[in-house]
């Protein structure tokens, strides 16, 4: 494997490398992915449990067909996952927030930009 220079590296971190914007502490995402995935396959769970209830006893095909139906007449829950952002864009998000803020100021900002866009780009990346 041959080795890759530091501005290689660079340019794969910022096209590669993956960060939560979202808009939560990347730490919770630990506990609430698991959560929020767990909790509609139980709300599922649960809804079925109730409407098979009305089944129980003895076999009558208009209750079953009607169960049935009403089983499969609602959607059930879910719930995904927003992917994380590419580490290149939030870096631009990140200088362009603070280029509106005043906290940096605009030639330099703007500079920062197009060199991490050139990066991205020399990868075939476009931002």
């Amino acid at each position: 494997m041959r080795r890759r220079s530091p501005q290689e590296k660079k340019r794969l971190s910022y096209a590669k490398d993956r960060r939560n914007d979202y808009g939560e502490n990347d730490k919770s995402s630990r506990k609430n992915i698991p959560r929020n995935k767990r909790a509609p396959h139980r709300a599922n769970r649960h809804r079925a449990a109730q409407v098979l209830e009305a089944a129980r006893g003895a076999v009558d095909e208009v209750a079953e067909a009607a169960v049935e139906e009403r089983l499969l007449s609602r959607r059930p829950k879910s719930w995904k996952k927003y992917s994380d952002a590419p580490l290149g864009e939030v870096v631009q998000q990140t200088l362009a927030r603070r280029m509106w803020l005043g906290i940096e100021s605009r030639e330099r900002g703007e500079a920062r930009i197009q060199r991490i866009r050139r990066r991205l780009r020399q990868l075939g990346i476009h931002s």
